[in-house]
């Protein structure tokens, strides 16, 4: 069990596909690989909550820091705007979480006033959705395929060039929508 933990610790998505396939070969049940999982978010709370906050106090002490704070803050905010309402609710936190990573979802709680224990609740609900989604994808994908080192090809592939396809997608579409983006006549 201890690999495929260490595998979820890597802080990029790629250790999903990995540690889930691991944990199959090793004959892990879902249920204790969702755990471990949770272990390793809960492990990366511990190790990152001391940084965020000495970001957050030097960015209070040290003028350009407060200005990088503050544009954090008003990126945060847009990005939540995206996920409904005007402000950074439990919601659109977790969507953060879910389309970033759980560093920037506890970053973005902590910019709408959340504490350690709310934050990375909010945070890590968003990561285990996001988990669930890949580990789910990795595991029927390699039933049909069957090698797993093509799975995680494919599974890397899609987690990096998926989430590029959709943002183009919305993009258009919402120009489309947008009256004053018409096209320009012939």
């Amino acid at each position: 069990m201890f690999p495929v933990l260490m595998l979820f610790l890597i802080p990029i998505g790629g250790g999903i596909p990995a540690g889930v396939l691991l944990a199959r070969g090793h004959g892990i049940a879902w249920p204790v690989t969702a755990g471990l999982y949770f272990v390793s978010d809960v492990i990366l709370a511990f190790l990152f909550e001391p940084v965020l906050r000495l970001l957050i106090a030097a960015g209070r002490k040290i003028p350009p820091l407060a200005r990088v704070t503050d544009a954090v803050r008003r990126a945060m905010d847009r990005t939540a705007a995206q996920y409904g309402g005007g402000g950074a609710g439990p919601f659109a936190l977790i969507m953060i979480a879910f389309g970033v990573d759980p560093m920037t979802g506890r970053a973005a709680a902590a910019a709408a006033g959340h504490g350690f224990v709310s934050g990375w609740t909010i945070a890590i609900t968003g990561d285990m959705i996001y988990f669930g989604v890949i580990m789910v994808a990795t595991l029927r994908l390699n039933s049909v395929i069957g090698d797993p080192n093509r799975t995680m090809a494919v599974i890397l592939a899609a987690m990096i060039f998926l989430p590029m396809l959709v943002r183009r997608l919305k993009s258009a579409y919402s120009r489309r929508l947008d009256p004053d983006h018409a096209p320009e006549p012939r």
